[in-house]
């Protein structure tokens, strides 16, 4: 089974209310432009994080993800897993390509 939005949101959200305050602030700061919703923003990371094949729930367990705003007009997310084979956390390289 593949990670879904909900799946990222909700790892957001374990993060700690810092990281969910950091992404609703990179989209509502950016008014009147538009920049992606944090529900967006949580679809394109599941899909990224299926493409790299962290989808994989019999391998990887999704612990948290953490939202760092890079100045006004970028957010750097970092995911925390669990490798359910080794039980290694691995943490993913930061990913900023949310303008």
């Amino acid at each position: 089974m593949s990670l879904s939005r909900e799946d990222v949101r909700a790892a957001v959200e374990r993060a700690g209310d810092d990281h969910w305050r950091a992404l609703v602030a990179h989209h509502e700061g950016a008014y009147p432009a538009s920049r992606p919703t944090p529900g967006d923003v949580s679809r394109r990371e599941a899909e990224r994080l299926n493409a790299e094949g962290y989808g994989d729930a019999s391998r990887w367990e999704l612990l948290d993800s953490r939202v760092h705003r890079e100045g006004e007009t970028h957010v750097t997310l970092v995911h925390r897993l669990r490798d359910r084979r080794s039980e290694e956390i691995v943490e993913t390289p930061p990913y900023t390509d949310y303008e």
